[in-house]
């Protein structure tokens, strides 16, 4: 069994802002393996269901970015599983606009949500998914870029990201970490291949 969060920050104010693209990657989830988001529970909106015939429980956290620890670990330990089977997704200002990065494990990098997860879990060693956001430009506070939404030219790039983390999970569960990073990891986002 495998929990899959995605994290983000509740309420409309931040839907569909750069640092929300966990939250965005859960809801294609939903959609691509019709599980309902349907009850909310361990401070998350929870959806259970099944992906490539393995249980799965997917949950967008309602405790804000930097307490998202707080509901995984409520995750964790009520459907008891390791952190190894905890998949988390969650934006990176160091990665360009729709690039995936897939890691076993790792420090925060900075990310508030990331911390407060491996505080509460008392490890870093969960698998992650990192989707680009791009970085901030010069002029900009970091607070602000991320809680921007992508620019019109962006979105085709982030839905087909979305995509991607979406069917990277499949991978993950059905071949592993090795196979979806080999696979994700090195794949360039259409702004690179031009």
């Amino acid at each position: 069994m495998y929990i899959i969060v995605g994290l983000g920050n509740p309420t409309d104010k931040y839907q569909a802002t750069r640092h929300n693209i966990g939250w965005d990657a859960i809801t294609r989830i939903s959609d691509d393996y019709r599980i309902s988001l349907d009850f909310k529970k361990h401070k998350a909106i929870c959806g259970t269901g099944y992906i490539e015939g393995t249980k799965v429980i997917i949950a967008q956290p309602v405790t804000y970015m930097n307490l998202s620890g707080e509901s995984v670990r409520e995750l964790v330990d009520y459907y008891k599983v390791a952190p190894e089977e905890v998949i988390v997704i969650y934006d990176d200002i160091s990665l360009e606009v729709g690039q995936l990065r897939i890691r076993k494990k790792g420090s925060a990098g900075g990310h508030n949500g990331i911390k407060s997860i491996i505080r509460h879990l008392g490890t870093d060693e969960f698998p992650r998914i990192k989707i680009g956001v791009g970085d901030k430009p010069k002029d900009w506070d970091l607070a602000d870029y991320v809680l921007s939404r992508f620019r019109e030219e962006e979105q085709p790039i982030i839905r087909e990201a979305l995509k991607d983390a979406s069917d990277a999970c499949g991978m993950i569960i059905t071949e592993g970490m090795d196979a979806a990073m080999n696979r994700y990891n090195k794949k360039k986002t259409s702004k690179q291949q031009e």
